[in-house]
């Protein structure tokens, strides 16, 4: 069995959203103050790093992490290249056989440096929503910050994404990943309130 990370390291180097609380870690007791163990406390933005997005990040009666069904992070996902493109509209999409399949992931390579937030990268277009919908996905994962550009303020994909029930994973990294089908496992943590969870995303191999 071969695990494939695909998360990005949190450290003081991981861009966060521009204006966003960026990650933070402390000792706050080291072995020699406690004669037993290092303890730390950690501070970052809920959308730091590799992430989901809960509904209610974008809409105020959506569901919080905490209400989201834990096996919609867990299946058969289908890793698609789509590099050079700027924005991947479902005219893209036709080419590939969904079958078996839950979840989508993109590669797209076009967040090159991690040690910056990207001045551009590629975007979802609206029509993906439906049209994975009706394929039968229910969660798609970017190697970019945000399905949606930096600047929007509409988030037509959010919402599209939304609306067609499929769930949000942002900031994978999938360089390192060929295209094709692998188990994906990608569990936030379990926040009553939060609009967002870091997690811990890898690939099985099939």
């Amino acid at each position: 069995m071969k695990l494939i990370d695909i998360s990005m390291t949190l450290d003081d180097q991981t861009p966060p959203w521009p204006g966003d609380q960026p990650f933070k870690y402390n000792l706050t007791f080291s072995m020699e103050e406690t004669g037993s163990v290092n303890v730390g406390q950690l501070k970052a933005s809920n959308h730091i790093g590799t992430h989901i997005d809960a509904p209610f990040h974008y809409d105020s009666d959506g569901l919080r992490v905490a209400d989201l069904p834990v096996e919609r992070f867990l299946g058969d996902a289908l890793v698609i290249n789509m590099e050079n493109k700027k924005n991947i509209t479902k005219d893209d999409l036709h080419p590939f056989e969904y079958h078996g399949v839950k979840k989508v992931l993109f590669r797209t390579n076009s967040w090159k440096d991690r040690s910056e937030f990207p001045k551009d990268y590629t975007v979802i277009g609206a029509d993906v929503g439906p049209y994975l919908r009706a394929k039968g996905i229910d969660l798609i994962g970017v190697d970019t910050p945000s399905v949606d550009p930096e600047t929007s303020k509409e988030l037509n994909a959010h919402h599209s994404l939304y609306e067609n029930d499929i769930l949000i994973l942002e900031g994978l990294q999938l360089e390192h990943v060929a295209p094709g089908v692998y188990e994906l496992m990608a569990f936030p943590l379990k926040m009553k309130e939060a609009d967002g969870s870091p997690v811990r995303a890898v690939l099985r191999q099939k």
